[in-house]
Parts: structure tokens; sequence; C-alpha cells
């Protein structure tokens, strides 16, 4: 066999080794870090509940998770551990403190001008009717009278009457 011949399964054996080694290092990630759990810290579950963790046992941990509620869980299924700034931020909705607009991020010695900008548009009386509207008037009230007459001729027959096609 040629090196040529070999050299598709090298690259595969390869592919799949790396592919491995960074799982691997994943899953060893993970494992060491719900280790490291402890009473107090935050946690987000692989479902994606928020809780305190209250105790540690060798497989499993309980969590509170609403004042007074505790449920037991595996440490398989503890997603992430959270520092308690991003526990807090997420649980208790405390961030920092943004201003509604942009006003101080500029620094103007001077008052903003507070003028009306026109913008081309101007009031127009409520009584005012444009030219156009009394035609259209006229046709809307000539289409209503006509479907009104339609529905009056087809209520006048007697009942098995029907139009013949």
């Amino acid at each position: 066999m040629s090196l040529v011949t070999l050299l598709p399964f090298i690259v595969l054996i390869g592919a799949m080794f790396l592919m491995t080694r960074s799982a691997k290092r994943k899953q060893q990630a993970a494992a060491s870090m719900r280790n490291e759990m402890q009473p107090g810290s935050g946690v987000r579950t692989i479902g994606g509940m928020y809780a305190t963790v209250k105790e540690v046992s060798e497989d499993s941990v309980l969590l509170e998770i609403a004042p007074g509620v505790h449920a037991v869980y595996g440490k398989n299924a503890i997603g992430a551990v959270l520092d308690d700034a991003e526990y807090n931020r997420i649980v208790h909705g405390e961030t920092a403190v943004v201003p509604d607009d942009a006003s101080s991020l500029t620094e103007l010695d001077e008052p903003a001008d507070d003028a009306k900008i026109d913008l081309g548009k101007h009031d127009v009386p409520d009584d005012a009717e444009p030219e156009d509207a009394t035609a259209a008037d006229a046709d809307t009230e000539a289409k209503t009278d006509d479907q009104a007459e339609t529905k009056a001729d087809k209520t006048d027959k007697a009942d098995g009457e029907g139009d013949a096609k």
C-alpha cells in the first residue's frame, strides 16, 4: 500500500482524536465546576431554572428554588455555577443605572434650544372638506342604494323560487 491510499484514513483518525479530546476537556471542566459548588452559590440548571445551593452531597444537590421551596437535583443537572454579581443581576433584576437619553453623554455648557421645528405640515380646520369629498360621498350613497335594491329583490322571492341559470 502506498502513502496516498493511507492518507484519508490517517486524516480521519486525526480528526476523530481532536474531536474526542475537546469533548473530554469540556466534560472535565463541567465536572470540576460541579465539584466546586458551595452552599450559597447561585446556579442555573440544564433546564434553565435559577436557584441557590443549600447542600451539596456526593452526587446530588439541594437547591432553594424560591424562599422556603427546596428541591433535590443530581449534580449532572447543574448547567452553570454563577458568580454572585451575575446571579443577582439575573434573579433579582439588579442592573447598572443607564440614563434614558443621551443627554448625559454630551457635555454642553449651553442650554439646549427647545424650539419647535416646522416639518411642513400645517393644521387644517375640521370643518373644511376637500373638494372631491362631496363627489365621493354621492358615489358612495348611490352604491349603497343599488345594493339595498338587490337585497330587496332577493328577499321578495317565495320559498322554492330561485334564479334560473
